[in-house]
Order: C-alpha cells, then structure tokens, then sequence
C-alpha cells in the first residue's frame, strides 16, 4: 500500500466491511459451538478471587499501568452513556474497568466485571474475545453475541501489542444496546493506539528514536511512525504507524539497514540528534514518500568497547560537541583485541548467548567485569530491555536490601514516599548484574536464592510478589569457594549463580596491551589536540609494568599522560605521571633501572607539569579549584608546583 505525501497515515486498524464482518461473526459462532457452549448459558458469577487477581495485574504491570490514565481520558469522554471501559490481558481475563454507577450492576448481572474471562472459549461471540481471536478490531452489538444473556450489550473492542507486535491485552467499551454509537469504536481504537505508543516509549526510553510522519504537524501525535534503533544503528522496533508507513511488517524490517529504511547514513542521523535536540530533518521512504523525521536519544553514558572502561559521561545530549562522535556499543566481538585468553572466554560465553544460563564472571579489580556483563547483555535476545547493574559492595549492609528488592511507602526511616521498585523489578525483561557478589550480607543471599528460584520478588514492607523475568550475571574478586567453606557465602545461591564461569585475565597476563592502549586511547580523546598514540619507549616500559590496578589503573594512567601530551604528537615517556615508575619495578635490576631513570623523569615531568598548570591557571584567571577541576589534580599539588615554581 502506499499513501499520497501529504497525506496522515496511521495503522491498519480498520473495521472489516460489512459482508467480511458477516463472515466474521459467522466463523465466531461457529467456534463457539466447536467448544460446546449452548446460547442458553448463563453467566460465570465466580471471578478471580482478590489475591489471584491482584497477582494477575502484576504479571501485566506495565499494560496496567500505562493504560490506566488512558482509560480514565476515554471514560471521561464517554461519560453518563451507559457505559463502561474495561482492559483486559491477552487471555480476555478482565483486569480493570470503569464505568457509569448505574450501568456497572447491570454489567455484573452478566459477570462483565474484573476477574472474569471474555475469551470466546468462555463467553461466545464477543467484541473482546472475537477481537482478541481476529487480531483486529470489533464490534459485536446486541443479538450478534453468542450468548443471550450478553445480548443486551453493545460492545467495541481493540487488542493492544506490546512493542514487538505481540498482542498483550484488549481495550474495550461495553454498554446498553440503546447507547451504541458507531463512532466509538474509533475512540477506542485510538486509545489503544495511544496505549502502544506510551508502552514502545518506555520500552525503549535508552534507544534512538525516530519520529517521522509525511506531514510536519504529525510529528509528537498518535498518527507519528515511531522507530527505534540501538545507538550503533541495529533496528530494533517501530509501532503500527511506522509499520504502516513503511509498508513492512516488523520480521523485515529487523533485516534491514537504518540507510535502507529511511535512505540517510545513520552516524549523520544520530549527530543531528545529539548536536541539535528537537531540530527536523527529512528523510526517505522506501516507497519514495518523503517524511519528516526528529530524532531522540537520551544520550546514555557509553563506553569504550576494547577497553571496558566508561567514557566520561557527556550529560544531556545538548552538552555534545558537533565533532563528538557516539562510541559503540560494547559487545563481544568488540572486547576482542588479539589475546588468546580473552578470546577463549568470549568463544564460551558466546555459545550461551540467549539462553537462560547465568553466568558468574571472576578476576581482579578492574579487569573489565562489568563490560562483559554489559557486551553478553548486549549480544542477547534481551538488549532492548534494561542492563541493570548493581555493586554489592559499595552499598552499607542496610541498604542493599532495599536497593535490590525495593520497598514499600513507609517500610523504614527515610525511605521514599511511595516506595522503590529495586533493581530487581528494573531490571524485568532484560539483564540484572551484580557485582561484588561475594561481598553480599548473607541475609540478602538468601533473599536472593528465593527470588532465582521462584522468579518472583516481593518488596520490603509488602506481602505481594511481583513476578520478574530477567537474567543474572554476578561477578566477584573473592574466592567464593573458600567462603563457603569459611560460611561466609550461601552453597546454594552458589551454585545457583555459577552456570558458566569465566575468569577474565589480569592486564599483566594479556598479549593485546598496545591494541588496548590504542583504544582506550581513541576511546577517551575529547580534543584534536589529544594525541592517540604512545612512543615506543612508553610502550616497552607499560609492557614491564606490573599493573595492580588493571584496565582502570591504564585508562587513568593514559588519560592523565595525554593531557600532559597535549599538543604533541604521541605520549612520551616524560608525560608519564609521576608515581607510574613504581608499577614498573620488576626484580632488582629493573628497580634500579627505575632509580636511575626516576631523576631525569621526574625533572622531565616537572617542567611539563609546571608549564601546563601555568598555562591552564592564567586561563581561569589564577582560580586554583577550577585548574585542579580541569587537570584531575589536587588542590594541593597545584599548591606544590606553584611554590616549586615560585608561580602566584
């Protein structure tokens, strides 16, 4: 199908003409009676009891609560009809309505209430069963309904998709057969509109998202295409507008380019987006229809994919530089940089990729645990949904709990009006990381163990268990053996977490260091003036080093250095900070090797210091704290050099 420029376009949701409407409500009753239900039937008057429903609306939290202001909009626009709005789940299951006191007994009398089940196999013929089966919009009014208890209804129902297209539930307006109006299946159909489009925005919030539509004053309604993109230009979804408009279903857009869809370079897109927030630009179909199109991103931190290491965090998307380009995604091919060690583990944990398996990464501070957490996040069928990262030691004992499982309004003293999710109930659909899991009150490991094993996590204060699917990767630098022998670690939770085990190797063990140092290097550059390579002598003196502090203590040790090296063509040996030479010592030829060679490096990098701080004093008008802000130095030793120099 295509559609004239100019024209607003929005999903195919159009009621089927007449005769195929006949058709349909043919092929419903038809079914009815295959599933042995008489018209004669009366009504189900047991819904749901109380706890199993209010289990059942938190299994559809998201639907729930993203369709109940909707609901509440369009019963205000339906008000005193006769009326009332109900939402159902996938299964026709009602979770909640809305309607007129006096309608809303009449509506009991045939068990339209929260609880019951309006699926065909159940209740017949039915605008909300029927649509649900069709996939499509329906209306069934008065003697069309299979039962004849239900006959005195007229009924108007559209099912709601989740953001990949998956039906997830149904919105529907039910009233008396005297109040039916034959518009109000396109309000509903419009507030389930409404509803996917708040769902795919929360869904992919991190995302780049594309608005577009061929008519600028589309832009920001219910009738804009929206597509989403991973920042490194992988499509991920688009809603029934921009399906619509590009004339695809979803399964063929996902095997296609940013460029081919919308016939523009994605890195152009995305600059615009960043370096100009709001601004429209115009962009191609594949029909050749030309829309107008702002892009939106929220610019999360990104990091350096080699090193594993987090690029300085640029703020909001306006703060961005117009020469500042997106880093990638970390991923696993991306922490691929030519050890033989590295590329082992990643070999392993790529075979797990996509399946439920968790997996506990081990090794030194800041060999890069997160960042492979972050890349088989990446890499899995769940890199739309949050990457949720918590670091069990860097919280007091009494607050991991709260931070993990959440809690109530009023759980404790000082907790938030309104409670918190935790990070478990965050991380729901996608990857929950753990770091310093061995660092964990054993209190909380056995929290812990319940919530793997049942899937279910109930939060502090609260007796009700929210149901959660997400995938664990913990990770630690202890021995976790030894503390179960030791009872300091739970054996259960253990062997709960420990799926596929990988030991990242320490900085000093790998064969990749110079590729490393290259992409840190690049990784980090905020100024031409930066240089992105090292001298060989650096190089040969990084390869001695024993590196306690691993890929954290190279990036610091870079980062400093090439600001010192500002202006020059690569980093040299006197740009080194100065305490660099005692990581280097090996054996005692090498300590005296590095005695020797301290004197002329110190006097090296003093002059260079000297110079700098001056240079970068007089440019904040001889303020100490904003040129130690800038330098990553402290106060104090700006003070220092300021004496040495005699410089005020």
């Amino acid at each position: 199908m295509t559609h004239r420029p100019g024209t607003p376009t929005t999903a195919p949701l159009a009621v089927r003409p007449l005769a195929d409407r006949t058709d349909l409500l043919a092929q419903a009753h038809a079914r009815s009676v295959e599933v042995g239900l008489r018209a004669s039937e009366t009504p189900d008057f047991h819904p749901l009891r109380q706890p199993a429903l209010r289990n059942l609306v938190e299994r559809n939290h998201s639907l729930y609560a993203h369709a109940l202001p909707v609901m509440e909009t369009l019963h205000a626009q339906i008000v005193d009809t006769q009326s009332m709005v109900v939402l159902t789940d996938s299964h026709g299951v009602i979770l909640h309505s809305l309607g007129d006191n006096d309608f809303i007994e009449k509506a009991r009398r045939v068990a339209l209430c929260p609880g019951v089940s309006w699926a065909e196999s159940d209740r017949g013929t039915n605008a909300i069963g029927t649509a649900l089966v069709e996939g499509q919009p329906t209306v069934v009014h008065a003697g069309e309904h299979f039962l004849r208890a239900n006959r005195i209804l007229t009924c108007s129902c559209a099912p709601i998709a989740d953001p990949y297209g998956r039906t997830i539930g149904a919105l529907d307006v039910s009233g008396d057969t005297r109040g039916f109006h034959k518009h109000t299946l396109a309000l509903v159909r419009m507030s389930a509109q409404m509803i996917e489009n708040h769902l795919f925005s929360n869904q992919f919030a991190d995302a780049v998202r594309i608005h577009f539509h061929a008519r600028a004053e589309f832009i920001g309604t219910l009738y804009e295409g929206l597509a989403a993109f991973a920042p490194d230009g992988t499509f991920l979804s688009a809603n029934r507008s921009a399906l619509f408009q590009l004339g695809q279903p979803l399964a063929a857009l996902q095997q296609q380019s940013f460029e081919a869809l919308f016939g523009s370079a994605f890195p152009a897109v995305l600059q615009q987006t960043l370096c100009a927030p709001g601004e429209c630009t115009t962009l191609t179909l594949p029909s050749g229809v030309r829309v107008i199109a702002r892009g939106e991103f929220a610019a999360p931190r990104q990091f350096a994919p080699a090193a594993g290491l987090a690029v300085q965090a640029t703020g909001t998307a306006a703060a961005m530089r117009p020469s500042a380009q997106p880093a990638a995604p970390v991923t696993l091919a991306a922490l691929d940089t030519g050890d033989a060690r590295m590329a082992a583990l990643l070999r392993h944990v790529a075979k797990v990729r996509g399946r439920d398996i968790p997996i506990l990464v081990l090794g030194k501070t800041g060999t890069g645990k997160e960042w492979l957490a972050r890349a088989i996040h990446h890499d899995s069928p769940r890199r739309a949904a949050p990457f949720v990262a918590l670091n069990c030691a860097s919280l007091p004992d009494t607050l991991i709990e709260a931070e993990l499982f959440g809690y109530e309004d009023g759980a404790f003293t000082g907790a938030k009006k309104r409670g918190s999710v935790g990070k478990i109930v965050q991380a729901d659909g996608g990857t929950l990381f753990l770091d310093e899991i061995g660092d964990m009150p054993l209190a909380q490991q056995v929290r812990l163990m319940r919530v793997l094993q049942e899937r279910t996590v109930a939060p502090l204060g609260s007796t009700r268990a929210i149901p959660v699917d997400l995938r664990i990767v913990c990770a630690t630098h202890r021995d976790l053996r030894a503390m179960i022998e030791t009872g300091t670690f739970r054996e259960d939770l253990y062997y709960r977490i420990n799926g596929l085990v990988v030991t990242l190797p320490a900085l000093g063990e790998r064969t990749d260091l110079a590729e490393l140092v290259t992409r840190i290097l690049h990784a980090q550059r905020d100024s031409e003036r930066l240089p992105v390579r090292v001298s060989a002598d650096v190089l040969d003196q990084f390869r001695r080093c024993r590196w306690p502090g691993n890929l954290r203590q190279l990036a610091n040790v870079l980062r400093t250095a090439a600001i010192m090296a500002e202006g020059a063509a690569q980093i040299d040996i006197e740009h080194l900070p100065e305490d660099f030479l005692h990581d280097c010592v090996e054996g005692a030829s090498a300590a005296e090797s590095a005695a020797d060679a301290q004197p002329r490096h110190s006097a090296r990098m003093e002059d260079w210091q000297t110079t700098l701080i001056a240079q970068t004093l007089s440019r904040h008008g001889g303020n100490i704290s904003a040129t130690a802000r800038e330098l990553g130095l402290a106060r104090n030793t700006v003070y220092r050099y300021l004496r040495r120099s005699r410089i005020h």
